[in-house]
């Protein structure tokens, strides 16, 4: 199976408040998040937990998980809740005080680590979630730092609790290229069919398309992978890290369908839109290039 695509381009720790829906049922969801964490070989569980109020919350969430706040990773002395986003901030204020600026300060390193350290930045963020399960943004900011630890049923796991709690179809990209991680890639296609993928624009729609390609991929289905990659973003005149991704995944499933003059010609085109050098698009290029001069 090829990889999964990576970190996509908005996967990370985001501070927008959602709006919230009526409550409704989640067992089912609840029983897929079971069957991924067991599959996964993962044996910790993460739920909500049932308690009436916060400090009963997290004790009940202690007493399962078999873990206490000693356990939590230390928080360097510098590291301030004002650096959280304000909106983050506004979530966290049906927090006790201390408890609100601890979990601020966890998910302050989360995003700090994220890149260089991703495992590090996991466990600061299932430090905020354990103290703050209920709370939307620390349960999604702990699926995307799960993902980028690739730490796939973890992260999916989370991501859908976070979306049962507060509603919308945001990193549903995400929550497709965890399904390709765990070995699914067939339900990464069924997520790229839903009403909530058809219901995407712009880059979170293309970050979509991008991971059903490579699950079209992932199953030996190269020409479907190049014509889900079809689009009017396809514009060699874009630039920009999404434009530069699109045309790199583009030129990724023209060389898996043997079509390699068109194949160099989007390694070409990512390179050119690839102003910060995010990819590693001029060097295929160069490969290929040389390997088609090698066949004449």
């Amino acid at each position: 199976m090829n990889e999964p695509y990576g970190p996509a381009g908005e996967a990370e720790p985001r501070g927008f408040r959602r709006q919230r829906r009526d409550d409704e049922s989640t067992a089912s969801s609840d029983r897929e998040d079971q069957d991924d964490l067991e599959n996964a070989d993962r044996p910790t569980r993460f739920d909500d937990a049932g308690a009436a109020d916060a400090q009963d919350h997290q004790r009940g969430a202690d007493r399962r998980s078999g873990r206490d706040r000693r356990d939590e990773p230390p928080i360097p002395d510098d590291v301030e809740a004002s650096e959280l986003d304000s909106a983050v901030r506004r979530d966290l204020l049906s927090l006790d005080k201390k408890n609100g600026e601890t979990v601020a300060r966890h998910l302050v390193m989360a995003a700090r680590l994220l890149d260089e350290d991703p495992e590090a930045a996991l466990e600061h963020a299932r430090a905020a979630r354990q103290r703050a399960g209920r709370i939307a943004v620390v349960r999604e900011t702990a699926g995307v730092t799960a993902y980028h630890a690739g730490e796939w049923a973890e992260a999916l796991s989370e991501l859908r609790t976070a979306r049962r709690m507060s509603g919308g179809s945001g990193l549903l990209a995400v929550m497709a290229d965890c399904e390709r991680g765990l070995g699914r890639p067939e339900r990464a296609i069924e997520l790229g069919r839903s009403d909530e993928a058809r219901a995407l624009t712009g880059d979170e729609a293309t970050e979509l398309r991008i991971v059903v390609a490579g699950a079209r991929m992932d199953l030996g289905q190269y020409d479907q992978a190049v014509v889900t990659l079809q689009t009017p973003e396809l514009d060699p005149s874009r630039s920009g890290p999404a434009a530069a991704r699109l045309f790199y995944a583009y030129a990724e499933a023209l060389l898996a369908a043997d079509r390699h003059p068109e194949a160099l010609e989007w390694f070409l085109n990512a390179a050119a839109a690839d102003l910060d050098g995010d990819t590693d698009a001029e060097e295929r290029a160069e490969e290929l290039a040389a390997e088609q001069a090698g066949d004449e």
